[in-house]
């Protein structure tokens, strides 16, 4: 099982940008594709972007498409996403989820582990 924290989230005005990271510990070797999801108050969980084990291949919502920017770094086993031109539909809560799955994917069902989520606020 791997274990993911968040970090990052924040309050930031509109047109603003914002970076979240995911820190995964434990079975980090069994590791592949890793995504963000969110929800916002009274919405269910939706899709936001997703990258491939080796990095190589990314997924977008196309509401964030062109203003987020999913990455990550192996040897220290984070994910980040890069928040641009925010805008307040934005606002939520975001998670972190890994996937044993090594491609990637934009269904939550293929997602193993989640991170507690970290709370993204764009004000108008």
């Amino acid at each position: 099982q791997v274990q993911l924290v968040e970090s990052g989230g924040g309050l930031v005005q509109a047109g603003g940008s914002l970076r979240v990271s995911c820190a995964a510990s434990g079975r980090t070797v069994s590791m592949g594709a890793a995504g963000w999801f969110r929800q916002a108050p009274g919405k269910e969980r939706e899709f936001v972007a997703s990258i491939s084990g080796s990095g190589g291949v990314t997924y977008y919502a196309d509401s964030v498409k062109g203003r987020f920017t999913i990455s990550r770094d192996n040897a220290r086993n984070t994910v980040t996403l890069q928040m641009n031109s925010l805008k307040p539909e934005d606002t939520a809560v975001y998670y972190c989820a890994a996937a044993s799955l090594w491609q990637a994917t934009r269904s939550s069902q293929n997602f193993d582990s989640w991170g507690q989520g970290t709370q993204v606020t764009v004000s108008s």
